[in-house]
């Protein structure tokens, strides 16, 4: 059986959401708390592992006309950072507005500015996922 994870890999936080076990949709699952690189890069495998992950989606931010930005950088050296420590196949997926729009749920269910911090960034990874799923779910992959 498949089962997808998906990061939402930022500057000081990583967003996690996980797929159901049919990959119809993505579940926001949790927050990580960025500390070191390396220590960034293994805590994401073993969350990968404990989760039961045959894939990994890392969003990649790029600019809205699609160009690469700083961030996209950043982020691209992650992954290969990932993609060499980890026996998991590892794909990126367009992630923008995802964050804008995981805010922009949180404030409609009438979320405190201080507390969306804590989950922004695991809803921002489930839109990550949600947009690969119906991808691949499209093609009939």
């Amino acid at each position: 059986m498949e089962r997808y994870v998906a990061f939402d890999i930022g500057d000081k936080r990583i967003g996690v959401a996980v797929s159901d076990p049919f990959n119809t949709y993505a579940l926001p699952s949790q927050t990580y708390f960025r500390k070191k690189f390396e220590e960034d890069i293994e805590a994401v495998i073993k969350i990968a592992q404990e989760k039961g992950a045959t894939k990994i989606i890392c969003g990649l931010p790029v600019n809205f006309d699609g160009t690469e930005a700083v961030q996209t950088v950043k982020t691209r050296n992650f992954i290969e950072a990932l993609k060499e420590r980890t026996s998991i196949p590892v794909e990126c997926c367009d992630e923008r507005f995802t964050t804008q729009m995981a805010h922009q749920t949180l404030i409609s269910e009438g979320m405190r500015r201080e507390k969306r911090k804590n989950y922004v960034d695991a809803l921002a990874a489930a839109n990550i996922l949600d947009g690969y799923l119906a991808i691949i779910n499209k093609k009939g992959v």
